[in-house]
């Protein structure tokens, strides 16, 4: 027996801990051959062992609770507690849940369901959209809209030579700046037809065209239909023709 224990343990694939150099005397520890044994450690490193072994199922529990957090579709047989339980069946576990983290890390920047669903619920406050069925019509008309706004702005920025990166409030300022000047050149244009600069001038000269204009139209009227012509330019002629 000695001998099969002693060709375990000078196996190249032990443990170095399970075989040491004795250092009691010869006498207490005798071979079969007569030299001296070193399994004064076997008995301490097998219970060793065999409390590691009790952990190594505890470690095995706590990783499936952990892999149930981390990866629930990740599917794993359950382990019978009767059943020796291998590195490889640890190995395994960790091996899921460290790619799942590198997945995650990798896929960070990708938004959650939790965020998509508050962007939508903001966009359906900001546009006004009671439900989700209303959310792509309002984007597309949104987009359009604005389409028509960047067109719109543009064509102004090159009409009143302004720089493309003026602000809104710029453009508005320069229309509203421009309708000035135009209403200013309009009223100054009425007054030189109407040949004064007096708003009551203005003001008696349109009483005297609604006093004069009436009745010409009317004399205007009667001698179209008297000379029985149709033009303004054929009333001198056919005046003169009666003579």
């Amino acid at each position: 027996v000695l001998s099969s224990i002693d060709a375990v343990v000078r196996s190249p694939r032990a443990p170095p801990l399970i075989y040491k150099h004795s250092k009691a005397p010869v006498q207490n520890c005798v071979k079969e051959n007569g030299q001296e044994c070193g399994f004064e450690h076997l008995l301490p490193t097998i219970e060793m062992w065999a409390d590691q072994l009790m952990a190594v199922k505890d470690l095995h529990r706590s990783l499936r609770k952990l892999s149930l957090e981390v990866v629930p579709w990740h599917i794993t047989n359950a382990q019978d507690d009767r059943e020796a339980i291998r590195v490889e069946d640890l190995q395994f576990i960790v091996d899921a849940m460290l790619e799942e983290m590198e997945n995650k890390e990798k896929s960070s920047q990708s938004p959650s369901l939790q965020t998509l669903l508050a962007i939508v619920s903001h966009f359906q406050k900001l546009f006004d959209v009671t439900s989700l069925h209303g959310v792509y019509p309002r984007m597309n008309e949104v987009y359009t809209k604005l389409g028509e706004m960047t067109n719109a702005m543009r064509n102004l920025h090159e009409l009143l030579e302004l720089d493309t990166s003026a602000p809104p409030t710029v453009v508005v300022d320069t229309v509203g700046k421009l309708c000035d000047i135009i209403n200013e050149n309009v009223t100054e244009r009425v007054q030189q037809l109407l040949g004064t600069q007096d708003i009551h001038s203005i003001m008696d000269k349109l009483e005297e065209y609604e006093c004069f204009f009436p009745p010409f139209q009317a004399l205007i009227q009667e001698l179209l239909c008297l000379l029985e012509i149709s033009n303004l330019d054929d009333i001198l002629p056919a005046v003169k023709n009666l003579k």
